[in-house]
């Protein structure tokens, strides 16, 4: 029943374009040239290459530039045609770091190169006379960078967990807030400026949708990967975010459905529903002569409750679930069909993802992975 409600559009797959193959070690990020079949890679073998589609069909390198040092990542602005590479011994072009440079955001807006390192550090420059404007230290090392021109506040994920929100003057900064809530640190960031959304990604597996613009604090918790999320991407005009995971998967997420907070699990010396205490409460563990029992939470409720009364499992797609995960038997028989309908498809990239790059404009959705390859894909669905 639950396919007959899906929309239809979801059960498209994207199809494989092409493959682009050459490069001597993991290419780190790459990016679609708009109107050309073109791609810009950066690769750990220390080149930069640009990419031409032949009339074999294959990509071939028109351009291919040495670096002197591997690099880590790079950022392209396809209306100046600019691109700024960050190094692995700590240089952005002239702009020098004391170390790896782990993600680079050139806005075009301000004329600012934003970059952040291993050594907790982000800076910001100016892209015209390479002037370094200013600078904060984070909790950790951080691989997860976006910016918001409207307001000039710019996200930054670090390996603790923590997203950290900073608003950006010319030459100084302030820090505006901080929020948690990963149990991993944060691997990617993707930014909607339109609905002021902020998606984080994470060694946990998990991704987070924080509602910036709302001022409610709402944040709903997305779990559709077994491995690490690596990167994201967002593309505005379908309302689909798209997540790249360390084992290949590609989950594409309808955000056009109202999705809800996942509650908070409630704590409790004895289950919620059938009151058998739980193995720490030895007091009434002795009046009622019973052993005690393991704890247990409700993903839907969030209602502590032990094995017995929580034996089933199943999907909660607005809630973010998209594999089945453990609920009371009460709310499982609440659960329709229609709630367990899917918003999320899966599917296989056949390599290890190390970065992803989508082309609206054009439906292609790029993929870099350890493999050394890079993947083009025609996302049908949008």
């Amino acid at each position: 029943m639950a396919a007959e409600i899906q929309p239809k559009a979801l059960t498209r797959k994207p199809v494989l374009l092409s493959k682009v193959e050459g490069s001597q070690d993991v290419v780190s990020m790459a990016a679609i040239v708009p109107k050309e079949d073109g791609v810009i890679s950066v690769s750990e073998d220390r080149t930069v290459r640009v990419w031409l589609k032949r009339e074999s069909g294959q990509y071939w390198p028109s351009i291919y530039h040495a670096m002197p040092s591997p690099c880590s990542c790079m950022s392209f602005n396809p209306e100046t045609r600019r691109l700024s590479v960050g190094l692995d011994n700590g240089s952005i072009s002239k702009y020098v770091y004391i170390i790896v440079v782990m993600m680079i955001l050139f806005v075009l807006e301000m004329e600012w190169v934003l970059s952040t390192g291993q050594d907790k550090q982000f800076t910001w420059h100016c892209s015209e006379s390479g002037q370094r404007l200013g600078g904060y230290r984070t909790s950790a090392g951080a691989c997860g960078l976006q910016f918001d021109v409207e307001t000039r506040h710019v996200f930054i994920g670090d390996h603790s967990g923590q997203v950290t929100i900073l608003k950006l003057e010319q030459e100084n900064c302030s820090l505006v807030t901080t929020f948690k809530g990963h149990t991993g640190g944060v691997t990617a960031l993707c930014w909607d400026p339109v609905q002021r959304v902020l998606f984080s990604g994470s060694s946990d597996h998990s991704i987070i949708m924080w509602d910036i613009g709302g001022r409610k604090g709402t944040a709903i918790e997305l779990q559709g990967h077994n491995d690490k999320v690596q990167c994201l991407s967002y593309a505005p005009h379908t309302r689909q975010l798209i997540s790249c995971g360390a084992d290949g998967g590609i989950v594409i997420w309808n955000m056009d459905v109202e999705r809800q907070e996942t509650p908070e699990w409630l704590d409790s010396d004895s289950c919620q529903k059938c009151d058998q205490p739980f193995f720490w409460n030895f007091k009434q563990m002795w009046d009622s002569k019973k052993i005690g029992l393991r704890q247990h939470h409700c993903r839907k409720c969030g209602k502590a409750v032990c094995g017995k009364c929580s034996s089933k499992r199943s999907s909660i797609p607005l809630m973010g679930f998209e594999f089945e995960v453990r609920v009371c038997d009460s709310c499982h028989e609440s659960i329709t069909d229609e709630e367990r309908a899917p918003t999320a498809t899966f599917h296989d990239s056949k390599h290890n993802i190390v970065h992803v790059h989508f082309d609206a404009t054009r439906g292609w959705l790029l993929t870099s992975g350890t493999d050394k390859i890079i993947k083009v894909r025609l996302r049908r669905l949008l």
